[in-house]
């Protein structure tokens, strides 16, 4: 990314978000420290995952700090593991490979957590994948789902603030309808960033409205119509059968609606995630993810248990309530923050 484009990316979201104002208040957003600004993303990576990775080199230590490695010890390690939410197989595989040809020999902890790293870079690399606006259809429709305060709202700002800065047109519908201050922030943030916002009357019906977004963003030529919803437990039937609703009206007004469907999580759920993956894909189709909140948990590894179990391209990641604290999804960066590393720089650059 060019300075000149940094710039007007930094000054929108300064604009938009100020110092990591919360999704309820949007209103009183201020700009940005220049110091902040200057952060870079492995730094707010790093820092966001520090209670994960915290917790990993701790248990870590724990267990290899002057012992042999033996099947105890082993055994101690996939406890480590499990603790941070990595999921059985990769756990397992770790272990494995920690064990392999170092029974009875001192190991140093940083070696254990370099082949960890790989371990987890090798899961997720599959699965690391930008999410790709196809221009060829207009508007790339992409509707965004999860549970109750996910984030799903202020994580559709933040990528409409990133494709504005882009230069694409985009339409925001506001499909939270039970919820007020959803439809305010989009109102405000769509004012800011000079898109168009479609709403209804509070508590309407939502798959009507998503077919009356469609429509007016066909009419105004947009690239990307950006649908919002209300958040809904995946447990909840009734809820669910709403957005398999959603989806089949959105089919109507556009046969190939919607183009990406995209599941935000809460990383500090732990394992109930994967639930919601299972529920959310069976009954939206779900494209891609969106990991919110991971410097709220200790338990970061969830990313990697989903990745294993579902194998779902991961677009997103989110460390902060900043608005450049949204990021694509890189593999080996988040292995190594995890892992509590330090950044690799990649000799062909």
């Amino acid at each position: 990314m060019s300075q000149e484009a940094e710039g007007k990316k930094r000054g929108v979201f300064s604009r938009l978000f100020g110092g990591g104002q919360s999704e309820s208040a949007p209103e009183t957003a201020v700009e940005e420290a220049p110091e902040e600004e200057k952060r870079s993303w492995w730094s707010r990576l790093s820092g966001g995952l520090s209670r994960t990775s915290q917790a990993i080199t701790q248990g870590v230590a724990d267990v290899f700090t002057k012992r042999k490695l033996d099947a105890l010890t082993l055994e101690e390690l996939e406890d480590v593991l499990l603790r941070a939410d990595l999921g059985v197989g990769a756990a397992t595989r770790i272990t494995e490979a920690v064990g392999k040809a170092r029974y009875e020999r001192d190991i140093d902890p940083e070696e254990v957590r370099e082949i960890l790293a790989g371990e987890v870079e090798r899961v997720l690399t599959p699965v690391a994948a930008p999410l790709v606006v196809d221009d060829s259809k207009k508007p790339f429709i992409i509707l965004v789902v999860g549970v109750n305060g996910s984030g799903k709202t202020t994580t559709i700002a933040k990528l409409a603030a990133k494709w504005t800065g882009e230069g694409k047109t985009v339409v925001l519908a506001a499909g939270d309808t039970f919820r007020a201050a959803a439809v305010e922030q989009l109102k405000v943030w769509g004012e800011r960033l000079g898109a168009e916002v479609v709403s209804g009357a509070e508590g309407a019906d939502a798959a009507g409205l998503a077919f009356d977004a469609i429509r007016r963003a066909k009419e105004q030529g947009a690239d990307i119509l950006l649908m919002d919803t209300a958040g809904r437990l995946q447990n909840r039937a009734e809820l669910m059968a709403e957005l398999e609703k959603i989806v089949r009206v959105m089919k109507k007004a556009e046969a190939e609606a919607p183009h990406a469907v995209l599941l935000v999580l809460d990383a500090t759920v732990g394992q109930n995630a994967l639930q919601q993956v299972d529920v959310f894909e069976r009954v939206a189709g779900v494209t891609g993810l969106v990991m919110t909140k991971l410097d709220g948990t200790a338990r970061g590894g969830i990313l990697v248990a989903i990745a294993e179990t579902y194998g779902l391209p991961i677009h997103f990641i989110g460390v902060g309530e900043g608005a450049e604290d949204l990021e694509p999804f890189e593999a080996r960066d988040f292995a190594r923050a995890i892992a509590g590393l330090d950044e690799t720089v990649d000799a062909e650059s």
